[in-house]
């Protein structure tokens, strides 16, 4: 056939390929993983975007496959690794994206192999650059389906980045970071802070009531259906980002700044105490987020556009900061977060939260209270921060976190008196139902100013 009468080719007809269960939702899966590696994205951003368009089931399976990819990167990128003789080229970038989510739900995930083997090879066909290789990804999908489970129990392979685990090993000890690696390769439970009547939401939502106060949910589906979303009778947060807000013991009248205060969870718990709430965040799209959350709650609070390095206002009986920082202790709840920091990033986030920590020290009136929080595990952005603030104002002391304060455990407490929660902490014979986030918590008081007399 001459080269004038040859068909032209054509583009992959995604239409057609849809009748394959399940192809929309791992296109989606890969293309949100593509988007946190290629782009840089934030995967619920990625998420929300590229599986809006799906059914629950497979905006389920979307947000699954590519969390669990992430989540487990570590070993399954040892696996490919073992199983192909050569990397794939570069411009075939799509191509190991296909097997390492295909993979992902081979080893981790409840489905049948045939169903991750077939989508990904399908998936391959749709793209010029991974088209070649389907014989390849069908190969590799097969051979991790025999052999791939026997092979991960035998190799004990990190799934965070190295740097990190270096972090952990000299902050908390070598087995304490092995212990931390281990449990993020778990997806964290559901917590929720009630408004009011935590044992009656207990009973309604078939939870588990935390000492803390929190009550922990498992295999929750949709959250906006449970008993009591419409009625605001409770919100998502963490049972570790709880505790800051608690530290503070806010009570009718007492008037508290919450800096960076979006999406409003602390702001939440503030005014639920009653207290008089100022919540402020430099984020217009998260106020507007913040506000249609307290809206729900049926609570109030000042909300303020402002930077929080900056923001000029008070004196207020408390402030709380819960800082801009890495993030590396919610990376149960957020895999990427683990993929998207390098150290160069903690650096720059640590000069940002010292100017936001000095700035609020200032808007704390005399006998006030001072609340520093960080969701992250590394001791520059916790305990550094306020070793640096104390040798800078004398006016400042600490006030220890008791143990059983609010339901907080001894050895969630450093020998300083602050707060220092692992993803290790809260063990719970059902792995389902065990672990915290990773938070920094300190409280401090302003002096009185001496009596001039």
């Amino acid at each position: 056939m001459s080269e004038s009468t040859r068909r032209p080719r054509r583009p992959p007809n995604r239409q057609a390929n849809q009748a394959l269960p399940g192809l929309a939702a791992r296109r989606a899966a890969a293309d949100a993983f593509d988007a946190v590696f290629v782009n840089g994205r934030p995967l619920e951003e990625a998420l929300d975007r590229l599986a809006r368009d799906l059914d629950e089931r497979d905006r389920a399976l979307t947000r699954m496959i590519a969390a669990t990819t992430l989540r487990r990167l570590g070993s399954l990128r040892a696996m490919l690794r073992a199983f192909l003789e050569k990397p794939l080229p570069e411009k075939a970038q799509r191509g190991e994206t296909l097997l390492l989510i295909g993979a992902a739900q081979i080893l981790f995930m409840d489905v049948p192999d045939h169903a991750a083997v077939g989508t990904s090879v399908e998936l391959a066909g749709e793209q010029p650059s991974t088209a070649g290789f389907k014989g390849l990804i069908n190969a590799v999908l097969r051979r991790i389906a025999r052999e791939g489970r026997a092979r991960l129990e035998a190799d004990a392979v990190h799934d965070q980045p190295e740097w990190l685990i270096r972090g952990w090993s000299a902050a908390y000890g070598a087995e304490t970071a092995e212990a931390i690696a281990r449990s993020l390769a778990r997806e964290a439970p559901l917590d929720l802070t009630i408004k009011a009547d935590p044992a009656l939401w207990v009973e309604q939502l078939g939870g588990e009531l935390l000492p803390t106060g929190s009550v922990r949910l498992i295999e929750a589906g949709n959250v906006t259906a449970l008993p009591g979303f419409e009625e605001g009778a409770w919100w998502v947060q963490d049972a570790a980002a709880a505790i800051p807000a608690g530290l503070i013991h806010a009570a009718p009248g007492l008037g508290v700044a919450d800096l960076c205060a979006a999406p409003g969870g602390k702001t939440a718990q503030l005014a639920a105490a009653g207290a008089t709430v100022t919540a402020v965040d430099r984020s217009a799209p998260r106020l507007k987020r913040l506000a249609q959350n307290l809206a729900r709650l049926g609570l109030s609070a000042e909300v303020v556009e402002a930077d929080a390095a900056n923001f000029k206002g008070g004196p207020f009986d408390a402030v709380l900061i819960d800082a801009p920082c890495s993030a590396t202790g919610t990376i149960r709840r957020h895999p990427d977060v683990a993929w998207s920091k390098a150290p160069a990033d903690i650096a720059s986030l640590c000069a940002l939260q010292g100017r936001i920590l000095r700035n609020a020290a200032d808007l704390v009136r005399p006998g006030g209270v001072l609340v520093y929080s960080t969701c992250s595990l590394e001791p520059e952005e916790g305990e550094r921060q306020i070793e640096a603030l104390l040798a800078a104002r004398a006016d400042f002391e600490r006030v220890p976190v008791q143990p059983g304060e609010n339901g907080i455990a001894a050895e969630w407490i450093n020998a300083a008196g602050e707060v220092r929660t692992l993803p290790t902490h809260l063990p719970h014979e059902d792995p389902r139902r065990s672990g915290l986030d990773g938070f920094f918590a300190a409280r401090l008081r302003r002096r009185e100013v001496p009596d001039a007399s």
